[in-house]
Formats: C-alpha cells, sequence, structure tokens
C-alpha cells in the first residue's frame, strides 16, 4: 500500500508487521466487516416484514391466508437453518436463469438438468461472466440477504404472532365498543402495544442473526471468516509476507468483534425496552410505576 512496502522481503521487525497489516488483502479483510454489518442492517428490516406479513396472515379470518402464515412458520422453523441457507440461493440463482433461459436462448433438444448439472446458454446466466467482479459479489450478497431474511422472517412471525395474542384482548374489546373498526383496532391498538411483548424475542433473534452471520462464509461471500482464515493460514516463502500459522489471532479478534457487537446491542435494546415499557401495563412498566412513585 505504502511505497516503503514495495519489497517485503527488505523489510524487517516493525515495518514489515505494518506493511503486513496494510497489504491488498488485509484491506479486503477490513472491508469485509463492512459486508458482515451491512448484511445485518439489510436483513433485520426486511426479516421483521416478512415476520410481520406472516403474524397478520396467522391471525386472517380468511383460511388460506391463515393456513399460508402457519405453513411458513412451522416450515421454516421445522427445518435446520443451514439446509434453507444453502437451498435458497441455489434454487433462486437456477430458478431466475431458467426464466431467463425461456426467453433469452434459442429453443434446444437439450434438457437445462442433466447428469447432475444445470446448464443454460451463456447469455442466461447471472450475472454475465463478462459482468465486472462487483457484481458477481452484489448478487451474491442478494441472494444471501434474501435466505436470511426467509429464515429470520419465519422467526419474527412466531414472535410478532405471540406479541399480538399477549395484547389483552379488554383494551381490543373497548376501542370496539367505541366504534373503531377492525382495521382501526389493529392499527392503533393492536401493532403499538404488541411491541412491547415482542421487543424479547426480537432482541434475541437479532443477536442470533449476529452470531449466524459466519454463515455467509458457507454461501461464497468472502466476510470476515473467510478472509480470517484465508490470512491466518501459513504463508510459506512463495508469499510476499510469509508467516507460520496465525489463524488463532485472527479468529481472536473475530470473538472480540462479536462480542463487542453483542455488548453494544445489549444497551441499546435495553434503553429501547426501557421506553417502549414506560406507562405500559406490563411488569416492567409496572417496576418503573413503582421506582417513581
Amino acid at each position: 500500500m505504502f511505497e516503503s512496502c514495495a519489497d517485503p522481503s527488505q523489510l524487517e521487525g516493525l515495518n514489515w508487521f505494518l506493511c503486513y497489516l496494510t497489504s491488498g488483502k488485509h484491506m479486503l479483510f477490513y472491508t469485509s466487516f463492512l459486508v458482515v454489518m451491512a448484511l445485518m442492517v439489510i436483513t433485520a428490516p426486511i426479516a421483521l416484514m416478512f415476520g410481520f406479513g406472516g403474524a397478520l396472515a396467522a391471525r386472517s379470518h380468511v383460511a388460506p391466508l391463515r393456513w399460508l402464515g402457519k405453513g411458513y412458520t412451522a416450515m421454516v422453523r421445522g427445518v435446520p437453518d443451514i439446509i434453507f441457507f444453502l437451498f435458497v440461493p441455489v434454487a433462486m440463482d437456477q430458478g431466475l436463469e431458467y426464466l431467463r433461459n425461456l426467453y433469452k436462448c434459442p429453443p434446444t433438444d437439450a434438457p437445462i438438468w442433466a447428469n447432475n448439472e444445470f446448464n443454460v446458454c451463456a447469455a442466461a446466466k447471472l450475472p454475465l461472466s463478462t459482468s465486472p467482479q462487483f457484481w458477481h459479489e452484489a448478487y451474491g450478497f442478494a441472494l444471501a440477504v434474501i435466505a436470511f431474511s426467509i429464515v429470520f422472517g419465519a422467526f419474527a412471525a412466531n414472535v410478532l404472532y405471540g406479541a399480538m395474542n399477549a395484547v389483552p384482548r379488554a383494551q381490543l374489546e373497548t376501542a370496539e365498543a367505541y366504534g373503531m373498526s377492525p382495521k382501526q383496532v389493529r392499527r392503533r391498538i393492536l401493532i403499538p402495544q404488541m411491541w412491547t411483548y415482542a421487543l424479547p424475542g426480537l432482541s434475541n433473534l437479532w443477536l442470533i442473526l449476529i452470531k449466524a452471520t459466519p454463515l455467509l462464509f458457507l454461501l461464497g461471500v468472502e466476510d470476515i471468516v473467510y478472509w480470517a482464515r484465508e490470512l491466518g493460514s501459513t504463508k510459506s516463502a512463495i508469499y510476499d509476507y510469509p508467516h507460520p500459522d496465525w489463524r488463532v489471532w485472527y479468529f481472536l479478534v473475530l470473538l472480540f468483534y462479536y462480542l463487542v457487537m453483542t455488548r453494544i446491542s445489549e444497551i441499546y435494546l435495553g434503553r429501547l425496552s426501557a421506553r417502549l415499557s414506560r406507562g405500559q401495563a406490563t411488569m416492567a412498566g409496572e417496576a418503573m410505576r413503582k421506582a417513581g412513585a
């Protein structure tokens, strides 16, 4: 990165180490932390939308919607997460390429699936082989976001469904007695009240999402786990910066990172919980009233 680092073989001591930590691959390692945080920031609201839709569908009076909502939560929660993380990107990738193959590729008698291989013409590939590397990485990241959102959306749906059922029925009946329509009751009473009951479960999901981000490594995304293993493994003299097995130090950095992220999340979630509990008919709200008395 610096002119003084042009010839690593001539470096020693601290200068060698500083050049090593500012090499091009280390810059990618540092950038991968932003990739992981971007995954969490993007996935969380999308998963919450999936969960909100699933919870409302599960409470619907329309039988097909109710079956869809309950089936979504039951199916995703009943299958190991890793299966969905690996299945969804592959299924979506092949599904999209199959649809593109129908109208972008010339008709052929050759089967698309043959000998355990998926074959489409070059024009149907996503992204195209001629596309810049950035688009290949962005496409893989987008598939990962969808996979994470579907899985965590199902768990969020179950949490929100339970939170909606926890809202005292008397409050809903009182609103109905004042002449509110079912939509008004849901929008003005049910949804605002449910967040107090949903936050503990959603907080746990957020912390689980933080711990699940290393699965990006399994989806082919070059995340922090990928680079920690790549940079920390033994490098012989054929590399610019040869060194012994340093993986334990890289993984200690990841351990520290995840502990810091967890602690920061706990602090902000605790403040949010206190804010939502203020004035509510819950144990936390009652404790706050007694403390202020």
